[in-house]
């Protein structure tokens, strides 16, 4: 993928000095819904660097200022114009903005240049840090999703299903935001 440039931050696709990063916010993670990608070694953070750095559906958030890797955001088309987006970010760069900036950078890009209608992000009825985030880009909540997906288990070993909201966003709601 092409770079994206904001204020304080560049969106690109990973790489291999990107695995400490990585490793710094995949091996802590604090939403059930990144458990499956869980990473404990820098050799694991490697592998998955490289891995991704092949897929531009997967994008690096990186500073600046130093190129140090603090977040992901992710987007996968669905034929012939909707995107599913999300996010994950290390818990030390929070409060400060940047995955707004990151996220609304991203909305740029999808419905500008690769043309999107629609966009939507699931989000876990107990992440009130990423509903938060949906609300500020102007995503409505369209629905909650009861029982509906297992990340983890409980204390007996049955699967935990967890409530998730579905948010999202036209391009025509979001280009009559950005005109007023």
């Amino acid at each position: 993928m092409k770079n994206i440039e904001t204020n304080r931050l560049i969106l690109r696709n990973f790489s291999e000095s990107d695995a400490p990063g990585l490793l710094a916010y995949m091996s802590a993670h604090r939403v059930n819904c990144f458990l499956d990608g869980r990473i404990n070694t820098p050799e694991e953070a490697l592998t998955e660097v490289r891995k991704r750095s092949e897929d531009d559906s997967q994008i690096a958030v990186a500073l600046k200022e130093d190129n140090m890797l603090i977040g992901e955001l992710f987007c996968m088309k669905e034929e012939p114009d909707t995107f599913s987006i999300g996010w994950n970010f290390n818990a030390a760069y929070e409060g400060k903005g940047l995955a707004r900036e990151s996220a609304e950078a991203l909305l740029h890009h999808l419905f500008e240049e690769k043309e999107a209608r629609r966009l939507y992000a699931y989000v876990e009825d107990n992440n009130f840090r990423s509903q938060k985030l949906c609300e500020k880009l102007g995503m409505r909540q369209e629905g909650c999703m009861k029982e509906f997906v297992s990340f983890t288990t409980n204390e007996d070993g049955t699967p935990k299903y967890e409530n998730t909201f579905l948010y999202a966003l036209l391009k025509k709601e979001w280009s009559s935001r950005r005109e007023s």
